[in-house]
């Protein structure tokens, strides 16, 4: 008896680990779908006409995309919870400043759902480039937004031209490389 409970006990526990390797392989294979296809519509997003949006900025104006027609416009979707963003902001000021008197302007997009949190974070990190709050939601949905941060550079006559998403400190080079190529159309 005791030899039919062990040799029982050692399937069953072989069948559960089987089991939660097939739930572990089935779940990264849905992670990787979903950061695929949301890669795959990032994409598709490049060489469209960038939606049109009007937003409140942190200053409370109204700010409207279309406004800055003939500019070079990079969006930067952002959150107050976001590590990569804080990190990214910084970097994104300099690369405003740098470039501003040639065309270049950086809009800042929140999606925080608490405004309060993202005028701090904004307070701490003295970022200079306008900064809009999408609390509700109503922008990111159209640019495909899929993780944070999100930048999306567009060209002067409004067409989004290149997409990136997430940041990694060190490497801004491409950001300088197609902003530079943009600002030279």
């Amino acid at each position: 008896m005791s030899f039919f409970r062990s040799s029982f006990t050692v399937r069953v526990t072989r069948a559960r680990q089987s089991i939660l390797a097939w739930s572990r392989a089935l779940a990264t294979t849905a992670v990787l779908g979903c950061v695929l296809a949301s890669s795959s519509a990032q994409a598709d997003l490049a060489g469209t006409t960038a939606p049109d949006f009007v937003l409140k900025s942190l200053s409370g104006t109204n700010l409207r995309l279309s406004e800055y027609l003939g500019e070079v416009v990079m969006l930067n979707f952002w959150a107050s919870w976001c590590g990569s963003c804080r990190q990214e902001m910084p970097q994104l000021d300099r690369l405003y400043a740098t470039y501003r008197s040639a065309g270049f302007v950086v809009l800042g997009v929140n999606v925080d759902d608490d405004v309060t949190r993202a005028l701090d974070l904004a307070k701490a990190l003295n970022v200079s480039y306008p900064l809009v709050l999408d609390p509700r939601k109503s922008v990111a949905p159209q640019y495909r937004l899929g993780e944070l941060p999100m930048s999306v550079l567009i060209d002067r006559s409004g067409v989004v031209r290149y997409v990136h998403s997430e940041y990694q400190a060190g490497k801004e080079q491409p950001y300088v490389a197609e902003l530079r190529l943009l600002l030279n159309e």
